[in-house]
């Protein structure tokens, strides 16, 4: 990034390109929405918006009148963003919002942002509610350092490796995650970082706003009797530097077959996928875990 410098609020003689406003929305209750956030959007010549029937939802429940709407997306970013810079170029003023909290937080704002930038254009954020800081501060969970990793990759290896990346990292560890991926990404966490403490909230500032604390064994159970409803954030304790390297070979004391029976006894008798997930353990095929039991 070259030099630059900017005064967001001192305006010069000169014809000045427009600002592209970074506008927090509701995470859930709509009472989160500020008034800055309220006068800003019934300001601006454009709307950004990631999805547009959730934000004329919004408009209208705010009464700003209508304007301008203009898809900005994961999957047309490429095509919408120069069109927006040319719209910001002119003189018009666009705020950008996404489905619910702060825009470019795991989502394409991110790449528009350092769009406008390059264009010597100004940004501002108008904050407002965020579901992973939100979750670490009643998390209790230490606060004073943490890292925001946002959604895992899908695939197993990779998942593993950016888990295996964070295995020492001394502060805690912020992640989104949907209903149908959830346990799956504790498991993974389980293996790879050890039973450490976590918080799982569900449905925050919503009317049944959840928060489930424990060890990663105890939240993988409490899903087992309740299936996963809703998007979650998951704050995870940082490693304690000594303890870690125990935690994560916590079954290396057990013999094959109580590794097997430790996740069999989880996973409500099933021998095939507890046989699977003590392989994925010791970094050996289920063949041979099989084998070595007959």
């Amino acid at each position: 990034m070259t030099w630059n410098l900017q005064k967001s609020f001192q305006r010069g003689s000169e014809p000045q390109a427009g600002t592209l406003y970074l506008v927090a929305t509701p995470i859930g209750n709509l009472e989160d929405m500020t008034y800055r956030a309220v006068r800003t959007l019934q300001e601006v010549d454009v709307i950004a918006a990631e999805d547009t029937r959730q934000s004329r939802k919004l408009l209208t429940h705010f009464e700003i009148p209508s304007k301008t709407l203009f898809s900005y997306h994961e999957h047309n970013k490429h095509a919408s963003g120069p069109e927006l810079i040319r719209y910001l170029i002119e003189g018009k003023n666009i705020a950008l919002v996404s489905d619910a909290g702060l825009p470019a937080i795991s989502d394409p704002g991110t790449d528009l942002v350092a769009l406008a930038i390059e264009n010597s254009i100004s940004v501002v954020p108008i904050p407002g509610a965020n579901a992973a800081l939100s979750a670490l501060i009643v998390s209790g969970l230490p606060t004073e350092r943490f890292t925001f990793i946002g959604f895992l990759p899908r695939d197993k290896k990779s998942v593993e490796q950016v888990l295996e990346s964070l295995r020492m990292s001394e502060g805690t560890l912020l992640f989104y995650e949907s209903p149908h991926r959830v346990s799956k990404t504790l498991e993974h966490m389980h293996r790879v970082l050890g039973n450490r403490r976590i918080v799982m909230a569900r449905e925050l500032t919503k009317r049944y706003e959840e928060f489930a604390r424990g060890t990663i064994e105890e939240c993988l159970a409490w899903l087992e009797e309740h299936p996963p409803q809703g998007e979650y954030c998951l704050v995870l304790e940082p490693s304690d530097g000594s303890a870690s390297a125990d935690q994560t070979v916590w079954w290396e004391s057990l013999s094959i077959e109580a590794h097997v029976a430790h996740y069999e006894e989880r996973n409500g008798g099933n021998r095939k996928e507890a046989m699977k997930q003590a392989a994925a353990d010791r970094n050996v095929s289920r063949r041979d875990i099989y084998n070595s039991l007959l």
